[in-house]
């Protein structure tokens, strides 16, 4: 593929098009769609069975049904210390959370990161849906940073992460476009805090449950060489940077996209809620309505509507994820 990234197709960027797009165009009412819940699992069955092609769009939903949630057991079995120091009551909060040092803030980090990138879900609800997509000529691009569907073994070069990756930091120096995987700063911060591997090669707090809200100075994430720090490679202002990886990605999902036009396409929509529509929701909506062979499918439990000027294409599952996808298998 061209390295030159002004001749390459901004997949992000269309698709951000497309949204605006359904936006101004989609000026009818929504519907919760039609047929019986147990109707639409066998369409959905059906359209899986013999699209051309399927554009998987997730967001935060499916983790959540994966059992990635940021509070609960979860949060207490490896936050339990500064939930009682800092009252800190979830995951998410804790990631605006003031710490009063850099070394107790990447210590926070460090067990954030591990958790939500390098350990898989606890259900498993990614492998489900890879289950009934594999073989089939799927795309994926999502909203999500946690990397659970290449963790379930879902084709690298098939996944689109618009937003970020836990697993990279990049530099505070705006001018430094690279980025740098931190696994293994990640399991050297753990070690540093008293975390132990377990015998299935897992981080767990030692049996006496003491562990350090801290990191040694030396280990603060920065450059070895300029000494400038890092942050987390997720979308959060201008300053987020799109390196190779991510500019390779977002070609391929515009090439997918524009290979497979006009033919029969289901785009199916996980688990995508009202913060970031316009990357997922609203392309999908035109895409579909755009292209007349194609259908748009949403499972989202609280979630799942459709607009009236796609609803007989379309299919709207109201439920559990995980749920949905094992009654599909």
């Amino acid at each position: 593929m061209n390295r030159d990234f002004h001749k390459r197709p901004n997949g992000y960027i269309e698709t951000i098009n497309r949204g605006i797009k359904a936006v101004r165009e989609m000026r009818g009412g929504l519907t919760y769609g039609s047929g019986t819940r147990e109707e639409n699992i066998e369409k959905l069955k059906r359209e899986i069975a013999s699209a051309d092609g399927i554009v998987i769009g997730a967001g935060a939903g499916l983790s959540t049904s994966a059992g990635m949630i940021y509070s609960g057991e979860r949060f207490h079995k490896y936050f339990y210390d500064f939930a009682k120091c800092y009252r800190i009551e979830d995951i998410y909060s804790g990631g605006f959370y003031p710490f009063p040092e850099e070394e107790i803030m990447w210590a926070w980090w460090a067990r954030a990161i591990y958790i939500n990138r390098y350990m898989k879900a606890p259900k498993p609800v990614y492998n489900d849906l890879l289950e009934l997509v594999d073989g089939k000529d799927y795309f994926v691009i999502t909203t999500n940073v946690d990397h659970q569907f290449q963790l379930a073994g879902f084709d690298k070069k098939r996944l689109f992460y618009t937003q970020g990756d836990y697993g990279l930091f990049q530099s505070t120096d705006s001018a430094d476009k690279r980025t740098y995987d931190n696994r293994e700063w990640v399991f050297s911060a753990l070690e540093a805090q008293g975390f132990i591997k377990n015998g299935e090669g897992i981080y767990d707090m030692p049996d006496d449950g003491n562990v350090l809200m801290r990191i040694p100075s030396e280990l603060i994430p920065k450059d070895p060489v300029t000494g400038t720090k890092y942050k987390l490679n997720l979308r959060s202002d201008e300053t987020f940077v799109e390196d190779e990886g991510w500019k390779n990605a977002s070609a391929a999902y515009s090439d997918y996209l524009r290979r497979h036009y006009g033919l029969h396409m289901l785009f199916l929509e996980i688990g995508v809620g009202g913060n970031t529509p316009v990357i997922i929701k609203y392309p999908f909506w035109q895409m579909t309505s755009e292209q007349p062979d194609s259908a748009y499918a949403c499972i989202n439990l609280g979630e799942a509507f459709v607009p009236d000027e796609i609803r007989e294409r379309s299919i709207c599952i109201n439920d559990d994820i995980g749920t949905v996808l094992k009654d599909l298998k």
